[in-house]
């Protein structure tokens, strides 16, 4: 068979990559829980297997882990609703502090421009107006987003049982898809996918306890109050890669604002939040994953961002590991390699412009990259 020109087969790739794009977005209620139960199988998969190997019944073997998982799900939604029944108690002095502040950056707007503070009362009010004509599609769009996620989670269980149910005839309609030749190949990429999922994901559980630990910790210590809820909420907003954290350090500011008058409270938190943030990024982070999500921030960044936009929430808290698969895959495929190539974190010394050899598919050169790239870590 007459194999198809260059251009012809980089267009397909690009037309595949925007299909791809359009079904996950028109279907992300259905591609998402089921995508998610899949990770979570894969890091659940060792409890399964050790119950199945001290005999345990398999029903037995899959409800167990689900449950543990659940458990800890309620106990993440027990501990945000005591501390916002705290919130709640105090909220007369949040009150108080907010006007307090509301009335500085009033006092520091009329210093520095010729913007009134009538003008900006009216400026407010109006803001106000909009906000309340829209009420109606805000109580609806949430409603809809919270009927979205009870499904969500409904779902999620159901998956994860029948994932770990029929994993054996998954697997076989995996292996039957090709030929008996790229057999050996496909168990490779398999066993490497389950490697960085459960690596990935139980580092990042790992890293949602320290830094609760590390950050609460501190701030407690400190005197901070909201200390315990800022650690937590830093650290579940962590998860999702460079933007998360940014909108930790936001809301730990206001939570902060909210609860005290004073400067010196907030610059404790920022301050905190970074030290605790550089240890995680470039000490224990590291150790706990390793090296194995070889992904260039750039690729990070935009895979978070479009994930975002196509499906929401869901999609930035599995992007990072959604696109380690795809360079996993990519990296064992001829035809997709220069995409695998896109989406590594090699760091060439050398510009392939001047140097043709890197221009070129060729084992040795991309051992020697490989080996430069962990010379580097």
């Amino acid at each position: 068979m007459k194999e198809l020109p260059l251009t012809v087969r980089r267009s397909i790739e690009l037309i595949g990559i925007c299909l791809l794009g359009a079904l996950i977005s028109i279907g992300n209620d259905i591609i998402m829980p089921v995508l998610m139960a899949f990770f979570l199988s894969i890091v659940l998969l060792p409890i399964y297997r050790f119950l199945r190997a001290w005999k345990f019944p398999e029903v037995v073997s899959i409800l167990l882990p689900i449950l543990l998982g659940a458990f800890f799900i309620g106990a993440v939604v027990w501990f945000f609703s005591v501390q916002i029944s705290i919130l709640a108690n105090d909220f007369p002095q949040i009150q108080k502090n907010i006007n307090y502040h509301l009335n500085n950056l009033s006092d520091w707007i009329n210093y520095k421009t010729d913007f009134s503070t009538q003008e900006q009362i009216k400026f407010l009010n109006e803001q106000s107006n909009k906000l309340l004509i829209n009420a109606g599609n805000i109580i609806g769009g949430a409603a809809g987003s919270i009927t979205s996620a009870f499904i969500f989670i409904g779902l999620v269980p159901i998956y994860i049982y029948l994932f770990l149910s029929y994993k054996d005839l998954l697997l076989r309609f995996v292996f039957v898809w090709f030929e008996p030749n790229q057999h050996k190949k496909v168990n490779e990429v398999m066993k490497e996918i389950e490697v960085i999922i459960k690596s990935y994901l139980i580092g990042l559980l790992i890293q949602i306890a320290y830094i609760t630990i590390l950050l609460g910790g501190i701030l407690l210590l400190l005197d901070i109050k909201h200390a315990l809820l800022i650690g937590v909420i830093f650290a579940l907003l962590n998860l999702i890669p460079y933007v998360g954290a940014l909108i930790g350090n936001l809301l730990g500011v206001m939570l902060t604002l909210t609860s005290s008058q004073e400067l010196l409270p907030i610059i404790t938190v920022l301050g905190v939040i970074g030290i605790v943030q550089f240890v995680d990024n470039n000490i224990l982070m590291p150790r706990i994953v390793g090296s194995k999500v070889r992904i260039n921030a750039f690729a990070a960044i935009l895979g978070v961002f479009i994930c975002g936009s196509l499906v929401g929430i869901s999609g930035m808290f599995l992007a990072l590991p959604m696109v380690a698969v795809l360079k996993i895959i990519f990296d064992r495929s001829k035809t997709f390699k220069p995409w695998g190539i896109l989406l590594g974190d090699e760091n060439l010394i050398k510009n392939p412009i001047r140097f043709p050899k890197l221009r070129i598919k060729n084992k040795k050169i991309e051992q020697e990259l490989t080996i430069k790239s962990d010379s580097t870590e």
